[in-house]
């Protein structure tokens, strides 16, 4: 599946991937409103909110990018009816042949972990049948537990040809309480790197390892060792847009062949129309809002990519 993402992220040339983390009050009146005239205002109702209005925002920029991560949590908050909301989105960007990473964050041990890789990546086995659950092309995974935790899903990825992205420097404020603290002489960060280099060394695709590592954007003076030390590991950044992070600051992240990195844009894209910047299309095309953010998230990254690359080169 790696080789996927990177042959969809060199032929609509968006090394970028759109978190669909939707909350009801991104979603326009209009949508909630007929979802509760529906449903009434119920789970069910703000589930099937949720599920028109991912359908809107996949239907309009689908063909521009690569690759989409919903984030389960926002689905999970609905409870059973989130769920059906989240299986329809995934269904359905697989339908529009985008590559699904589903931010799923799982991570334990043993039977607890070979569950959670089967239930994402894998087929569980159901008397005489192996059936497909979620169906995610990629899933997140905390390495927090160690080894015990990841190879679980090394085993799913190997039976499947599917990926995930192993959390190693998270782009949230707080993450150095743990991860920048020193051991033996290096950041805690860098030993995950180390083993996530080795993890990835078991399932390899042609150019990068199936096992990838999220890097947070909001730390770019921390990414040439990593980029030195994982060549072939294909990085998730997020913590660009709204986070603060900008195409200038991800340069770093990609490779002399300017691939290696997928840069993810949540609320910047999906909540586009709230901001000043696209407020003159309004609620009700709230989809052509995150159309146009999604056009100038790729002009600003691979313009600033582009330069470095050549600048590099000359």
């Amino acid at each position: 599946m790696i080789n996927t993402l990177v042959e969809k992220i060199q032929k609509t040339n968006a090394p970028i991937v759109v978190g669909l983390d939707p909350m009801l009050k991104y979603i326009p009146e209009q949508i909630r409103t007929a979802a509760f005239a529906e449903y009434g205002e119920t789970l069910k109702g703000a589930a099937e909110a949720v599920w028109q209005f991912n359908k809107g925002i996949v239907d309009a920029v689908a063909d521009l990018i690569p690759a989409v991560k919903p984030q389960i949590a926002m689905y999970e908050q609905f409870g059973v009816e989130g769920l059906i909301a989240y299986q329809k989105t995934v269904d359905y960007c697989k339908e529009k042949g985008l590559v699904v990473i589903g931010d799923v964050k799982r991570g334990d041990i043993g039977s607890t972990s070979e569950a959670y890789a089967v239930g994402h990546l894998g087929k569980v086995q159901v008397g005489e049948n192996r059936i497909p659950a979620f169906g995610e092309d990629f899933a997140t995974v905390n390495p927090y537990l160690g080894s015990d935790g990841v190879k679980p899903f090394l085993k799913v990825c190997k039976e499947e040809k599917k990926g995930i992205f192993v959390l190693v420097k998270t782009s949230n404020p707080s993450s150095g309480e743990f991860q920048d603290r020193l051991i033996d002489g290096k950041p805690l960060y860098e030993w995950v790197g180390e083993k996530v280099v080795e993890w990835g060394e078991e399932v390899m695709g042609d150019s990068y390892s199936y096992v990838g590592a999220v890097f947070g954007a909001t730390y770019p003076e921390m990414v040439p060792v990593m980029r030195k030390l994982m060549p072939k590991t294909y990085f998730l950044v997020p913590g660009y847009g709204a986070q603060g992070a900008k195409g200038a600051d991800l340069v770093d992240f990609f490779n002399p062949d300017g691939l290696g990195a997928i840069v993810n844009s949540s609320r910047g894209i999906i909540a586009a129309w709230k901001q000043e910047k696209y407020a003159q299309f309004g609620p009700q095309c709230y989809a052509d809002a995150s159309r146009q953010a999604v056009k100038d998230m790729i002009e600003d990254i691979s313009g600033a990519v582009n330069a470095a690359m050549t600048g590099k080169r000359a």
